[in-house]
């Protein structure tokens, strides 16, 4: 079920009368969340329930088996079966059909002709990267004695798959997490301004946005450049840009004030992602879940930035590339992580030149490093949403054709006022909800109330699923 849905508005209802009516007992409150959680993944297709159930609870008990007295090796086993377990179940569902294309490819090349290989037809679970990445790290924060509680069954089920995260994060740290399930939640301690700004904000961005967004401009444009002018496509992908943003940004908002409203705390995604000064600073600043999971559990083993300058641009290269493959089985991912390995190594090598220590420093560079990494971004993203390489070929190729004729004015507004929310930072956010907090709660409960009826009205018939869905 969607979040901006009535669906989901009756499944929330029941879920929060039931885990507040179960807060002082404890373990009741836990199994009752952790079977809501499965209901909620159940009602997407309830087929793919075996699969998030069977990798949480082999992750629990890989987890639990590393707290025993073990042997560095025996640990070191353990790890590496239980990962390895996960990423074989991920390759299963998600990565079968073009790894086969590659294998037929590279025979193709060696001059034997296989065929088109038989395989079976698997459905692609909804969430399956996010709730693979949860399960590996339970495993590898366990192993690292990161976890500050003992590794509980329930805790652990629970942990990975928590509803308001389950399909499209935000990523959690087991690490972090777990011990909030050791002790009771409090009612008192609801932060209710916080829950209402974020899951209003996330209907605002997601129903009103980048449905507009989407169905005006993105979608036309990319499903035929050739048939628009360069005006028309170097505003789509703009508007591509602001919509992915508000799109995911809206999902993790609400999922933020979900989350909230139960009486637990998730982390900020997304911090002003397109006032980056670099490309490094951007994913500081974007999906920043992944972005830090990427760098503890995948780039710093590689090598990190302490070995030589050779091995560490190639683990910043890996860590992107395998970062865009796992977003999707597409030549289009691979390369639009490549392009992003690319851009970090080049920004790397570059800002490290004592030349250019002036031009970095002087007032106007802040502006022109902005502008810059911007389109760096939206060129990306072309690679991000097109079907296919080719296709991303035809679009860089329309923006030069022409101007062409005017676009209507109220899409290039909203692709403005869209990418103008992605210039909201995590602080300007905290100010306005303690300003929103000394209101009384009747009044914020009507100010939420009449936002929800205008949010309503303004947005497009229908939600479509979000683009993290995929994932």
């Amino acid at each position: 079920m969607l979040f901006p849905t009535v669906e989901y508005a009756l499944f929330f209802v029941c879920a929060f009368t039931g885990a507040w009516a179960l807060a002082r007992r404890h373990e009741g409150h836990k199994v009752f969340l952790l079977v809501a959680s499965w209901a909620f993944y159940a009602f997407w297709d309830w087929r793919f329930l075996p699969v998030l159930v069977g990798l949480s609870l082999e992750a629990a008990l890989v987890a639990q088996a590393l707290e025993l007295p073990n042997s560095a090796r025996a640990r070191r086993v353990i790890l590496s079966v239980g990962v390895s377990a996960v990423l074989l179940t991920l390759a299963l569902f998600k990565y079968l059909g073009f790894g086969a294309s590659l294998v037929v490819a590279a025979l193709e090349q060696l001059g034997v002709s296989p065929g088109s290989p038989r395989l079976p037809e698997l459905a692609l679970p909804v969430g399956i990267s996010f709730f693979s990445f949860h399960a590996i790290s339970l495993m590898v924060d366990a192993y690292r004695d990161r976890i500050p509680v003992r590794v509980r069954v329930v805790d652990a089920l629970l942990y990975v798959a928590f509803f308001p995260q389950l399909v499209a994060g935000p990523i959690l740290r087991a690490a972090t997490f777990l011990p909030t399930l050791s002790t009771p939640r409090d009612a008192s301690s609801i932060d209710t301004p916080l829950a209402l700004q974020r899951i209003a904000l996330g209907l605002f961005k997601k129903v009103v946005l980048a449905q507009l967004l989407a169905s005006a401009l993105v979608d036309p444009v990319f499903e035929a450049p050739g048939e628009h002018s360069s005006l028309e496509v170097l505003l789509g992908v703009y508007g591509y840009a602001a919509q992915i943003f508000c799109d995911f940004s809206g999902y993790t908002d609400m999922a933020i004030g979900s989350a909230a409203l139960l009486g637990y705390a998730m982390p900020e995604n997304f911090d002003a992602p397109y006032s980056a000064k670099s490309p490094q600073d951007f994913w500081r600043r974007w999906h920043i879940s992944l972005s830090s999971w990427l760098r503890d559990y995948l780039f710093i083993p590689l090598g990190g930035s302490k070995g030589t300058p050779a091995r560490t641009v190639a683990a910043l290269g890996l860590t992107m590339v395998l970062g865009g493959l796992w977003h999707g089985a597409a030549w289009t991912f691979v390369a639009w992580g490549a392009f992003h390995g690319l851009g970090l190594i080049t920004h790397r090598g570059w800002a490290a030149w004592p030349a250019v220590k002036g031009l970095r420093a002087s007032a106007g560079w802040g502006v022109l490093a902005r502008v810059l990494t911007f389109h760096f971004v939206c060129a990306g993203w072309v690679l991000f949403r097109a079907p296919s390489l080719g296709s991303a070929a035809e679009v860089f190729t329309a923006l030069g054709r022409g101007a062409g004729g005017p676009v209507p004015y109220w899409i290039a507004g909203v692709v403005v006022v869209a990418l103008l929310a992605s210039l909201i930072s995590v602080q300007a956010l905290a100010a306005a909800r303690a300003r929103f907090s000394r209101l009384p709660l009747l009044a914020q409960g009507v100010a939420f109330a009449l936002l929800i009826v205008a949010l309503d009205a303004l947005g497009p018939r229908g939600v479509a699923p979000f683009i993290y869905f995929q994932f």
